[in-house]
């Protein structure tokens, strides 16, 4: 039997509200009363749980969403598309993604109203100028003939066998990209959103990927990137995984997340930690990250734990050298929320990496 822990102590209303909500996510539940001398005269029923499903336990009980009733939003997956080939393979991503956690898969696409942007300047001489609702009208009208066809490749590539079988919808929204789809995943609260982003060189050329990068800044949100020089089958199926360590609780709460996402066995996962304000002697980081090696190795038995401290002065350098060498194909990086100063003039590495890189990416919010 697993060895089993409290995770709360509630009423009995409240300890049953939460039985149910535990278990429908897969957790076993056990509810046992506090009070056993007198059990007729309940002080408090003790809601106790596997020790290994505490992390997922954790993020289910700090995610207040979750407490809304509406426990079925939980388990959707969304895919911003603009119908190119790269979205077609992120929508591949997605959906096998979607069929592993039994989610809905929203597919997603975004037009900007040419009648609200009318009156945006392109140049000092130059101004973007379309009039009014027709065209708005015949904007919104080509969007959803655009998603009708977009969505048709789908389904034909799903009963072809070429792309994974899973109930989808598809969503045509007015806005800004990336605003539609913070705004939309605020709506249905996904347990994660899909990417597909350029290649490294068009990155840096063109300056595409600022989308992805203002997702991750403005929502709260679980997102794996797909980079178009990627494979399918490497996204969704990461041998060798490079995870970025704050050597905080944090940290198994996103191991967590990530195993229970990709599975799979004899996956070498390498964790690197990443200095941040609060510093560690050379000693205390290296006990830290042997206390949260030794976690993972006996909860997560199907990977392989190595760790790698770093200085903060040459974290870039590190990881160039260490991707040079090892040939990661997926980055984990748990994201904390900053603010709107600190992400302009010192950008997290995670925006360095999705810039700079062509390696699958999953950012997960703590």
């Amino acid at each position: 039997m697993p060895r089993l822990i409290t995770l709360a102590i509630h009423t009995y209303d409240k300890a049953i509200a939460l039985r149910n909500l535990l278990e429908a996510e897969g957790i076993n539940v056990e509810l046992h009363n506090v009070n056993l001398e007198v059990p007729g005269l309940s002080s408090g029923v003790r809601v106790r749980i596997p020790e290994i499903d505490l992390p997922l336990a954790l993020r289910i009980v700090e995610n207040k969403e979750l407490f809304s009733g509406e426990t079925g939003s939980q388990h959707a997956v969304i895919v911003p598309v603009d119908f190119s080939e790269l979205s077609f393979k992120a929508v591949a991503v997605a959906a096998e993604l979607a069929a592993r956690s039994k989610a809905l898969l929203h597919i997603l696409y975004s037009y900007i109203d040419p009648y609200i942007a009318s009156n945006i300047q392109l140049t000092d001489s130059f101004s973007y100028d379309v009039g009014g609702p027709k065209a708005r009208a015949m904007m919104e009208s080509n969007s959803e003939r655009l998603m009708a066809n977009f969505a048709e490749r789908v389904r034909n590539a799903m009963k072809a066998g070429a792309m994974t079988p899973v109930k989808y919808i598809t969503k045509v929204v007015e806005g800004v990209p990336e605003d539609a789809i913070v705004d939309y995943g605020r709506q249905i609260m996904p347990s994660l959103i899909v990417m597909g982003t350029r290649g490294a060189q068009k990155k840096e050329k063109e300056m595409i990927g600022s989308i992805t990068a203002e997702v991750l800044d403005e929502g709260r949100f679980t997102v794996l990137t797909v980079p178009e020089p990627v494979a399918v089958s490497t996204s969704l199926h990461p041998r060798n995984i490079l995870f970025f360590s704050n050597l905080d609780q944090d940290d198994i709460l996103a191991i967590d997340a990530m195993y229970r996402l990709f599975g799979g066995k004899g996956v070498k996962v390498t964790i690197m930690h990443v200095p941040g304000r609060r510093r560690f002697s050379d000693s205390g980081t290296g006990k830290a990250l042997a206390k949260l090696s030794d976690y993972c190795r006996d909860n997560f038995t199907d990977y392989h734990f190595v760790s790698v401290p770093v200085s903060r002065d040459d974290c870039e350098q590190a990881f160039a050298a260490m991707q040079a060498g090892e040939n990661f194909d997926l980055i984990v990086s748990p994201n904390r929320r900053r603010n709107a100063f600190s992400r302009l003039f010192n950008p997290g590495l995670a925006h360095k990496i999705i810039f700079q890189t062509d390696v699958p990416m999953l950012v997960i919010p703590v």
